[in-house]
């Protein structure tokens, strides 16, 4: 009877040994996919990704030491009921902490930094409180300390590491980040709830304890369940204009709005990217200037534009057999193509769509579309002809460039402002390189190059650039009222061009042969000339992959411009 009572309890032994790292593990998991919900979050709101990933997970490496020391100040006799309520604690904060977040940036954006850093160091102490804690109450089941140690940190680094994939390859696939914090949330309740049942005739305080872990998990479930309702209140407190569609990818976040007027803003990551009352002056100034310098125009190649409003200027050429869209976002061509709205604004460039395969790895297909036009040669007439066909691949441009076959008479250049590391990549020499590559003997580019008057160190960095990369560039501006003045650089490649022989080019045009809202021949000669000093710069460096030179002009510009 004594040798199976001892196995017995040597079994229950090892059965709640186990559960104490299968916690830990579910812990390690939970903690490392908090930083990383809270950092999306902040550079979803703030912009500059790798400074906010730097600054959240440092700062909350930094207070999971100090956490590590202070639970010294909690006496054994309560760790249990103490471990307990943290994990309640970090439950809540980490479940609504995002919906908060979200809220007060768009309803008093100068309490945001506060509460961030308050939620970031709360979930650090808490984190750095955990794991000493569980130590603690192992020793009644490891006695020998570097056994105890092995064991509990061996949990807690794997369920981190598992953490960080499920939160990469699942949590974010499924969930937006306002959810994650929600089912994060409630499984640390969950596990706090596992522990008591347990644990729980070493509890001090079960009559306490029952009704917070029932209350803070239903908390959680009410939260999740009410997330589309309080997101949409809370994002729309950032707009003026009614929000008609906001949607978080794996790339970025988009939000469209729409005044009573009827006209459409586009946001991605809270930077307005285009308005429907004078996009047309932006888009026909991007496209319409290379467009008609080119000899020849049989296949264009779009990088970026997957709002689809370059593609509609393009496809007014009849010249044109195919036009080749990248961006990195297939939420944003799948917009384009599906949003009633934005697809009128387009035109409908992106319907009429045809299966076709990109064979190349590193290339998510999107398919081609087969674009058509009423024939109005005969009266009445419901017969369509082709015009052109579209391919759409949604993928990392720098890659695309550098592994797509082929050249194209036409690359139209249309990158959102180089506001972050990630985005100055695609303004470096390197970049150009690959795009000199793949344009056609006596090819045109442009790209989009922000503003000469408001970023004028970024936009003159664009054109050394450029010119590093053994392509010969000029300058050319106009107002669109959303933005301000704003410039493009036009070019080809040297052995091709010179920039005397492109401004000659440029200034020869007389007339626009497709129809046009805005721009005409005149205007293109116009877009040539820029006031005193204008051009001028004290710097002559260059923007590579390792300097960012251009994010770094970008960002002073912006600051000392507020």
């Amino acid at each position: 009877m004594d040798s199976d009572s001892s196995a017995s309890e040597i079994r229950s032994y090892n059965r709640e040994r186990f559960l104490i790292y299968f916690l830990t593990f579910v812990m390690g998991a939970c903690g490392i996919a908090y930083e990383y919900t809270l950092s999306k979050i902040s550079s979803d709101l703030l912009g500059n990704s790798v400074r906010q990933w730097a600054i959240v997970i440092g700062l909350m490496m930094f207070f999971m030491g100090i956490g590590s020391d202070v639970q010294k100040y909690i006496k054994d006799r309560h760790v249990l009921d103490r471990f307990i309520v943290i994990e309640l604690i970090q439950g809540l904060i980490g479940g609504f902490g995002p919906i908060v977040l979200f809220y007060i940036f768009g309803a008093n954006r100068d309490y945001f930094k506060v509460l961030q850093y308050l939620f970031i160091i709360s979930i650090g102490l808490i984190i750095g409180l955990e794991i000493p804690l569980l130590m603690r109450v192992n020793e009644r089941y490891t006695r020998e300390l570097r056994n105890n140690i092995g064991g509990i940190l061996r949990s807690d680094y794997i369920g981190a590491f598992i953490g960080a994939v499920i939160w990469l390859f699942v949590l974010l696939e499924v969930f937006s980040p306002i959810q994650i914090g929600f089912v994060l949330g409630a499984l640390n309740i969950l596990v706090s709830g596992l522990i008591f049942v347990y644990f729980k005739r070493f509890s001090k305080s079960k009559s306490i304890l029952i009704p917070l872990i029932s209350v803070s998990f239903l908390a959680l479930v009410i939260g999740f369940l009410m997330e589309p309702v309080w997101s949409y209140h809370s994002e729309q407190q950032l707009f003026l204009d009614r929000i008609i569609y906001s949607k978080t990818t794996k790339y970025q976040h988009i939000v469209l709005t729409e005044t009573r007027a009827g006209d459409i803003y586009c946001y991605i990551n809270g930077n307005l990217q285009f308005s429907s009352i004078d996009e047309h002056i932006y888009h026909e100034s991007l496209v319409h200037p290379a467009m008609q310098i080119a000899p020849k125009r049989s296949h264009v190649l779009v990088l970026g534009g997957g709002d689809g409003l370059a593609v509609r200027e393009i496809l007014k050429y009849p010249d044109v057999q195919s036009v080749t869209v990248v961006d990195i976002d297939p939420e944003m061509t799948r917009i384009a193509k599906d949003h009633a709205l934005i697809s009128k604004l387009n035109n409908g460039a992106f319907k009429n769509e045809r299966v076709a395969v990109v064979d190349n790895n590193a290339l998510v297909d999107a398919g081609t579309h087969e674009v058509f036009l009423r024939d109005r040669t005969k009266f009445k007439s419901d017969t369509t002809n082709p015009v052109a066909t579209v391919y759409r691949v949604n993928i990392d441009a720098a890659l695309f460039v550098e592994q797509i076959a082929g050249v194209y008479d036409v690359i139209v250049i249309d990158f959102p402002d180089p506001n972050n590391p990630e985005l100055a990549k695609l303004y470096s020499r390197s970049f150009y390189h690959r795009v000199a590559s793949k344009l056609a003997r006596y090819g045109i580019l442009v790209q989009q190059s922000t503003s000469p008057v408001h970023t004028k160190e970024a936009f003159l960095c664009v054109g050394r650039t450029m010119g590093s990369a053994g392509l010969s560039a000029v300058p050319f501006h106009d107002n669109v009222p959303t933005f301000g003045e704003w410039g493009w650089w036009i070019g080809g490649k040297s052995t091709d061009y010179t920039r005397e022989t492109l401004r000659e080019k440029l200034r020869d045009v007389k007339r626009i042969d497709v129809p046009t809202r805005y721009i005409t021949g005149q205007l293109i000669s116009t877009g040539l000339v820029f006031g005193k000093s204008q051009l001028e710069s004290q710097d002559d460096d260059i923007n590579t992959l390792m300097n960012n030179r251009i994010y770094t002009y970008y960002r002073r510009a912006i600051q000392l411009d507020r």
